[in-house]
């Protein structure tokens, strides 16, 4: 076992030192966001990264066994995709986001839609039925039948028919729709304490690097169609005009619980002086990152702790942190970054 080396740019509260006063934000910027503290964080992880399912873990450890002993005998196959690279990571190094082409998110959205609504259809279309045949003064089966058939033939067989093409396409034909995108959108380095944007232009990609203690997170609100507050976590770099919305990992939502549970994790997981986050999705690579195999070493952590978790332990876990993340403080905190940068 090979442990991940943090370099000197690594990001921990311990080192930060004064910093130029920050870039002013223009006046639509202040009234649509809402900077968060930096520090005291809690140990939360958003829904979004309670993930892969114990059950998932277990299947692909198992997957892996059979990869490599399939490989030392010389008779393993490669599936068709298997190859593709699709540009994104998540270790105990660095979190790199890389969206599908759009041909890709095209099917992966068609299918979720047309099975959302058929089932919906399904509820609504039944109780409208229902009242039907009790409002018309006819035979109810009659009306209720009458009245589900042509429920049936507007929304519910035209959901049922983009649902079943696209899930023949999905699971059937991955060549059609399985394609990466230009390339990541952005990256989080532990290892290093940066934070890079990639920008593409005719074919061509920048990046921007900065390192993580020159951004800050802010809660951006907008309404949607119908005039209800939607939020959306992002983080902007203080100097200069680089910024990451993480409506692609977090959709936006009512409540600011979850991006502010994601604010948290991420500095818990950028942070070097604190073990990575403690989530399914980081269990197989805990043993590689040094502050945390020291950590894990001291609380005697079970390093199988979530592989080994069963469904119905799963559930309460998932529970009771949702419960966690509904209590969080991040509103009543002080800003810890203030000692070091004069905002405006």
């Amino acid at each position: 076992m090979t442990l991940s080396s943090y370099t000197t740019t690594a990001y921990s509260p311990a080192t930060l030192k004064r910093q130029p006063s920050g870039k002013p934000r223009s006046g639509l910027k202040r009234l649509t966001g809402q900077r968060l503290p930096w520090g005291n964080t809690q140990e939360v992880v958003p829904d979004t990264f309670m993930r892969p399912e114990p059950r998932s873990l277990r299947f692909w450890e198992q997957e892996y066994k059979r990869r490599a002993e399939l490989k030392a005998k010389g008779t393993y196959k490669p599936k068709p995709m298997e190859k593709i690279d699709f540009h994104d990571r998540c270790d105990h190094e660095h979190y790199r986001h890389a969206p599908w082409a759009k041909r890709s998110q095209f099917w992966i959205f068609m299918h979720a839609f047309g099975k959302v609504v058929f089932f919906i259809f399904l509820v609504i279309g039944f109780l409208v039925a229902v009242t039907s045949g009790f409002m018309e003064r006819g035979n109810f089966w009659e009306d209720f039948s009458a009245s589900f058939h042509a429920l049936f033939l507007v929304i519910g067989l035209p959901s049922l028919l983009v649902w079943s093409f696209s899930s023949l396409i999905v699971h059937k034909f991955p060549r059609l729709w399985v394609k990466p995108g230009k390339g990541p959108k952005w990256e989080l380095n532990r290892r290093t304490g940066m934070v890079t944007v990639f920008k593409y232009r005719r074919g061509e990609a920048t990046e921007h690097r900065f390192p993580f203690h020159e951004f800050d997170a802010y809660i951006n609100t907008a309404t949607d169609r119908q005039g209800l507050p939607m939020n959306i976590l992002s983080l902007e770099h203080r100097y200069s005009d680089t910024s990451i919305r993480f409506g692609d990992l977090q959709p936006p939502g009512p409540t600011v619980s979850q991006p502010f549970a994601l604010w948290d994790f991420i500095q818990n997981y950028m942070d070097i002086s604190l073990p990575l986050p403690d989530a399914p999705l980081f269990e197989e690579h805990r043993h590689k990152d040094p502050t945390t195999v020291e950590h894990d070493k001291a609380t005697g952590r079970n390093p199988r702790y979530w592989i080994d978790m069963n469904d119905e332990t799963f559930k309460q876990v998932k529970h009771q942190m949702l419960g966690q993340v509904d209590r969080i403080n991040t509103q009543t905190r002080p800003n810890l970054m203030a000692r070091f940068v004069e905002y405006y």
